[in-house]
């Protein structure tokens, strides 16, 4: 499935219009809020396509019996820009294990640029959802990357992937090689430079969280 925020009414389209408006990004706590509030609707979001069993509660007056999630996804996150996302993801699923990867783009002396998985901690995936997050998802390169890799080593039950703002080419790219994950987006949009920042997106992700890297 795909699900697009900004195709809906939702207050999270203010959250991703502040992520975006340049003057509002100068400060940093404000742009990591806003990440972790769109985690939270998206975790709201797939909290509605997760397994659920009944559970009996005691109260002060009786027995009441409430659906609750038969298991706790893993929530995976893809370092750095996207650790406000995973946090708000948390926020929900706040007895979810986590999966932690280090990824990366690697500059060529030719030009261009190939990705660089340096490390995946991980709990057990077998027979495991895995929601897994980055704020952006541009040429889809290393979310696919990533996620062939893990699934070498694990047989997931579901993978869902949760991103702020993506391409339509990392869409595609993704669904041409993930065909089975389920897709949770803030905005598509439809450009991207000759570096692969998406436009109008809204520019380096990591260095507006956490500022510029050297």
């Amino acid at each position: 499935m795909l699900f697009i925020l900004n195709k809906t009414n939702s207050i999270g389209n203010q959250f991703l219009a502040e992520m975006r408006d340049a003057e509002i990004q100068l400060d940093m706590q404000r742009f990591r809020l806003n990440q972790e509030r769109l985690g939270e609707i998206f975790a709201y979001e797939i909290s509605k396509h997760l397994k659920y069993e009944p559970k009996e509660v005691q109260t002060q007056l009786g027995l009441a019996t409430i659906n609750v999630l038969a298991e706790q996804p893993v929530l995976g996150i893809i370092l750095r820009a996207g650790l406000p996302l995973h946090q708000g993801l948390l926020r929900f699923f706040n007895q979810a294990p986590s999966a932690f990867i280090m990824a990366y783009r690697k500059t060529k002396k030719s030009g261009g640029f190939v990705i660089q998985v340096d490390h995946i901690s991980t709990p057990d995936l077998n027979g495991k959802t895995l929601i897994l997050c980055d704020t952006m998802l541009a040429t889809g390169q290393s979310m696919v990357l990533v996620c062939k890799e893990i699934i070498a080593q694990y047989t997931l039950k579901a993978l869902h992937i949760v991103s702020i703002i993506a391409s339509t080419e990392g869409v595609e790219h993704v669904k041409a090689n993930l065909p089975k994950a389920h897709l949770w987006f803030g905005a598509i949009d439809e450009e991207m430079t000759s570096k692969s920042y998406i436009v109008p997106g809204l520019g380096d992700a990591g260095d507006l969280a956490f500022g510029e890297k050297v």
